[in-house]
């Protein structure tokens, strides 16, 4: 017994050593899948991020080398007109796009909830812009709102419409041009996202209240609206992300034109970077400048969901 008791304590030990090989292997195979994603994500999007912080306090065109310069970036954003201009275009479609999108693919949403006849071809075809091309459509926009030989500009001028607009060569209605292309892109995606809510509310809850007198208003208002409220949530934060990056919508129908009636914050970046001589520290600048903007509407509908709840 004395010589097989030295076998008996080692014997435990191999367990635990086996268990902790098993654990290291399946972390090894669960960082191995995470790996790609990371590396690519720290390479293109976390190393830039840490290089434009550092950036936006330096001036540097690309050929000498960087020298530091503070906040003097950001002082010279204040004076600068073109920078005050894309800030309040920034907002100005932010406020346009986000509230009619929501509310334009809600309504298709409940709409195409329903059982109606060819359901599944007019959900197609409310989703097939946001997939589509975006040179395509935009030109196809362009050529519909077109001033001179649009079909829009045609049926308001045999409605008797006398100033017709100019659309997205006006000054004053470029803008809304841009919003209302924006809407009919996007309102296809956010509807899928609305349908998948509404798939996962309790139809129990709205036969209750129809059995107690509730007319459609008040079911939808009281019950069906309150149970889409974290899809409600994800879409405003996803529409206001989007909305502050907007760049290509402006550049394939007014490339910030008329003058700078449609330059926003993202344009004016890839302008002082890329078009005009580059001053690559003054677009760090006014990208820190949108990051900031971002992350506090992020913050503060972050604060209001919890409040909510």
């Amino acid at each position: 017994m004395t010589g097989n008791a030295p076998a008996s304590s080692q014997a435990p030990k191999k367990a635990p050593a086996k268990k902790s090989n098993r654990a290291l292997r399946n972390n090894l195979t669960a960082y191995s899948f995470i790996a790609p994603n990371f590396i690519g994500f720290c390479i293109f999007t976390l190393v830039p991020m840490v290089f434009a912080i550092g950036l936006s306090f330096c001036n540097w065109d690309g050929v000498h080398p960087v020298e530091f310069n503070g906040l003097g970036n950001f002082a010279a954003l204040l004076k600068d007109a073109t920078f005050k201009t894309a800030f309040v275009n920034t907002i100005v479609y932010c406020l346009g796009t986000v509230p009619l999108t929501l509310v334009c693919s809600l309504g298709l949403a409940l709409l195409l909830n329903q059982n109606v006849k060819l359901r599944n071809f007019f959900r197609t075809v409310s989703f097939f812009p946001y997939v589509a091309s975006l040179v395509a459509v935009a030109a196809v926009w362009n050529m519909i709102f077109s001033p001179s030989m649009g079909p829009v500009n045609m049926i308001l001028s045999a409605l008797g419409v006398e100033n017709l607009p100019r659309w997205a060569a006006g000054k004053d209605t470029a803008m809304i041009t841009v919003i209302l292309f924006s809407v009919w892109k996007n309102m296809g995606y956010y509807m899928v996202i609305y349908l998948a809510g509404l798939q996962g509310t309790n139809p129990s809850l709205e036969e209750a209240a129809a059995l107690d007198g509730a007319n459609k208003w008040h079911i939808f208002r009281h019950i069906t609206l309150p149970q889409l409220r974290p899809t409600t949530f994800f879409v405003t934060i996803t529409l206001t992300i989007a909305s502050f990056k907007v760049y290509d919508q402006m550049y394939m129908i007014t490339q910030g034109g008329p003058g700078n009636a449609t330059i926003t914050l993202v344009y004016d970046i890839y302008n002082i970077a890329f078009v005009n001589t580059p001053k690559y520290g003054y677009a760090s600048a006014v990208a820190m400048v949108l990051f900031a903007m971002v992350l506090i509407i992020t913050l503060i509908q972050f604060k209001g969901s919890s409040n909510d709840n």
